[in-house]
């Protein structure tokens, strides 16, 4: 019960994080590109990856804080739901180059940043 309240908990956070996020950027989209979800996204990959890695450093309590940070904070914070759907937004608008900048950019700088957070938490 103590690992779905911690990530109950996180999620929550996250998904109130996600909107602060998109609050602060007014909904910028510029050329129909959303940014917001972009930056919550990449920002989200870099996490993952620093809290996967550094969270083995805590023994007994790396499960607890995985949950919480990995599947319940930056589960909430990201929005593959909403990527989805603005990609799709794009392709019904015709608007072709955007949605493929913003589809592989998403993807490979996702994975980008997943890695860097994992060298970023290694180093520390």
């Amino acid at each position: 019960m103590r690992n779905w309240l911690l990530i109950f908990i996180g999620g929550g956070l996250g998904s109130v994080l996600r909107y602060a996020v998109h609050r602060l950027m007014g909904g910028i989209t510029l050329y129909s590109f959303p940014y917001s979800t972009f930056l919550v996204n990449i920002i989200g990959c870099f996490f993952i990856g620093f809290f996967v890695f550094y969270t083995d450093r805590f023994g007994d309590y790396s499960l607890q804080l995985r949950l919480f940070l990995v599947t319940g904070l930056c589960g909430g914070f990201t929005t593959f739901s909403a990527f989805s759907y603005e990609n799709i937004l794009l392709i019904n608008d015709h608007k072709v180059f955007i949605f493929l900048t913003y589809a592989i950019g998403s993807v490979a700088l996702g994975v980008i940043a997943t890695y860097c957070g994992l060298l970023v938490a290694r180093n520390i």
